[in-house]
């Protein structure tokens, strides 16, 4: 618009000059604008296609925009739209099983990462005839969306949009050992129906504390019925054990062009580059790996180096590590599977439509894929079961496969028995069914993805500001069938990252995840801190945060009162020298101890929390304070709750009511914070 005005006021002047100013003018008219765009082409480097997109009017930018899973799923006959709220793939996987198992049914459909899509063209969707669209999202942290389902949520929540018409259904993924247990997938049932959409099929709940796999299949075996009855459709006899990906096999690839572990873009582990973060971790050196434990058991103290990477933390923070599997294990798979574990291989995704173009990074090695992107110590999922049954030549292992898979009262039980119950990983199945021999590239298909484990990080940037401590007890375990289970990235580092004299120092690759676990601003606000085993993490970075505001900044501090609690005082109590110190030094005011073992009568801290309500009142009632929790969120974390609220009834004079609505406030003023695991 501003082009053409200009225009016009030239040709206006123009037409009152004789010839020699229409001449004059003309030259300098081409002189200049060979200067100008001579000039935005060297200070842009743009070439003519790139100026050509940059000029695109607005409105033709936005229908390209729109243009996406609407438009994919009109030009690939597709009526269903599978979106996934995933942090640690449990429901990407479970919204790609839902996608498959569609062609069953009469149906075609597609998954999609709200991240990556227009989700008001969720209005759109009935543009197509018996569209559906599936929601499987996991409920994060306090009850938040995962951080694909973020901008998703926002809108939502800001007003969404009008969407009478779109046919929906939901499954959630929780854990009920968290307060907000499903909380995502519950608000997102309810917002869509606020919204007009109707609900095709009841809110489904699936529990990681029990078995979500069990969940999941009930779920879904009643969804695809009532589907079939809404839709019209029948539930083909035949099973589609189809592929989803085509294999590629390549020879004489140069290494530089194949990926050796890196977690998005190639070679980024041979070249670092910052920022750092989850698709890009820093390869961090170990300085310190030392044992903390004196008993049978094992407990890291593990430092990681971050000088170089321009990476910041907090007091509060938590670090996440991206392990590697049991060399041992992988091998194994290679041997049962008589695979080459150096074939370098691709795995494409046969829908072009989808944006995961790739399970895994790839061009890569079978023994790389097995030993950084695939989980092959979790129990297998129920479709991976299906998936292998049809490689067995033994007719009677063939059956106990295909019957565990079944949704059936018999199949659910053999499952949770044989799998879940045994901690039977897909080495386990495969060593135990000596006739399934699945092709490796099929295997690798359907298995889960590696994640990486996140730790409370020890440590405070006032003490240590180059460097990370973790404090990490390490995992292992014999199960029902004589079989001794590792932990992967605790017994990974145990085993390869010890720092040894005149060597390079142990490499781990890491990010940081931020967190809301934060002490409060005024030192001077009181504080307690529960924290047995490694629940200990976090508050030593307090302490140290505590520490540096009373000696370096000369600020007093509010009362901070320590609950610890291990088995046995001897063995496991955990930086006693520096609690000790923290002790005398007025940092810590009271530091309540509890060794479950060293008496007849076992003591937990929640016993010492119950004997001391009326000074936990003290702190909370009268003088604002706030209590952090850290640790097992099954039995400590919920019972400390249920003390806390026994304290605001007792020793408040109130109601239950009254009780449960103050620690709801202290809940959304940060002043009940808790960062527990299950």
């Amino acid at each position: 618009m501003e082009q053409a005005a200009n225009v016009q006021t030239q040709a206006s002047l123009i037409a009152q000059f004789s010839v020699l100013d229409y001449a004059i003018v003309v030259s300098l008219i081409g002189i200049t604008t060979y200067w100008l765009l001579s000039k935005k082409k060297t200070q842009n480097d743009f070439d003519a296609s790139s100026i050509k997109t940059f000029a695109l009017e607005p409105s033709l930018q936005r229908s390209q925009s729109e243009s996406g899973f609407i438009a994919k799923m009109k030009s690939g006959g597709r009526n269903m739209i599978v979106f996934y709220g995933s942090q640690t793939g449990t429901a990407e996987e479970f919204a790609a099983r839902l996608a498959k198992e569609a062609t069953r049914y009469g149906m075609k459909a597609m998954v999609a990462d709200p991240e990556e899509c227009e989700m008001e063209d969720l209005a759109k969707l009935q543009e197509i005839e018996n569209s559906l669209a599936v929601f499987c999202v996991a409920t994060y942290g306090e009850g938040d969306p995962t951080d694909n389902a973020q901008e998703f949520f926002e809108w939502l929540n800001g007003g969404g949009a009008e969407l009478n018409g779109l046919r929906y259904a939901v499954f959630g993924l929780g854990n009920k050992t968290y307060e907000h247990y499903n909380k995502v997938g519950i608000d997102l049932d309810s917002k869509l129906d606020n919204l007009g959409a109707e609900r095709v099929f009841q809110l489904g709940l699936g529990d990681d504390d029990g078995n979500i796999e069990e969940d999941f299949i009930t779920w879904k075996e009643k969804f695809w019925m009532c589907i079939c009855e809404k839709f019209g459709v029948e539930r083909s006899g035949e099973d589609f054990n189809t592929r989803q990906y085509d294999l590629i096999l390549h020879e004489d690839l140069p290494p530089e062009k194949v990926f050796t572990g890196e977690v998005v873009r190639l070679g980024s582990y041979r070249n670092q580059k910052p920022p750092f973060d989850q698709k890009n971790p820093f390869l961090a050196p170990i300085t310190v790996n030392r044992e903390l434990y004196k008993g049978p058991r094992s407990c890291m103290h593990i430092e990681i180096d971050i000088r170089n990477s321009k990476l910041r933390y907090e007091a509060g923070d938590h670090v996440a590590i991206y392990p590697q599997n049991d060399t041992k294990l992988v091998e194994r798979i290679g041997q049962l599977l008589n695979a080459d574990l150096n074939t370098v291989f691709t795995l494409k995704n046969l829908d072009e439509d989808s944006s995961k173009k790739h399970p895994f990074p790839c061009p890569t090695t079978y023994r790389t894929a097995l030993t950084y992107y695939l989980d092959i110590t979790s129990t297998p999922r129920t479709h991976v079961l299906k998936e292998i049954a049809e490689y067995c030549s033994d007719e009677k292992e063939k059956e106990l496969l295909k019957t565990m898979t079944m949704p059936t009262e018999q199949g659910k039980a053999l499952y949770s028995e044989w799998i879940i119950n045994n901690c039977r990983s897909i080495v386990h199945v495969l060593e135990d069914m000596p006739s399934c021999k699945p092709p490796i590239d099929h295997l690798i298909e359907f298995l889960q993805k590696l994640q990486p484990r996140y730790y409370s990080i020890s440590s405070s940037p006032k003490h240590y500001l180059d460097s990370i401590h973790i404090t990490a007890v390490v995992v292992k375990y014999e199960t029902k069938t004589s079989r001794i289970n590792k932990g992967v990235a605790t017994c990974w580092m145990q085993e390869n990252k010890q720092v040894l004299p005149d060597q390079p120092a142990p490499i781990v690759p890491i990010f940081i995840r931020k967190s809301q676990f934060r002490l409060p601003s005024k030192p001077q606000t009181p504080v307690i801190m529960i924290g047995p085993g490694t629940g200990l993490a976090p508050f030593r970075g307090f302490l140290q945060e505590r520490h540096h505001m009373l000696e370096q900044q000369n600020k007093p501090l509010g009362d901070t009162i320590l609950y610890f609690g291990c088995r046995k005082r001897s063995q496991d109590f955990l930086y006693e020298e520096e609690l000790n110190d923290y002790l005398e030094k007025k940092v810590i005011t009271k530091l309540y101890l509890a060794f479950s073992r060293d008496q007849d009568k076992k003591v937990y801290v929640t016993h010492l929390l119950k004997q001391n309500m009326q000074e936990t009142w003290q702190v909370i009632g009268e003088q604002n304070g706030h209590i952090y929790i850290c640790g097992d969120a099954r039995t400590m974390a919920r019972e400390v709750k249920e003390i806390i609220l026994e304290t605001i009834q007792t020793y408040g004079n109130k109601t239950q009511k009254e009780a449960e609505d103050f620690l709801k406030r202290m809940e959304s003023q940060k002043r009940y914070s808790a960062d527990v695991w299950s």
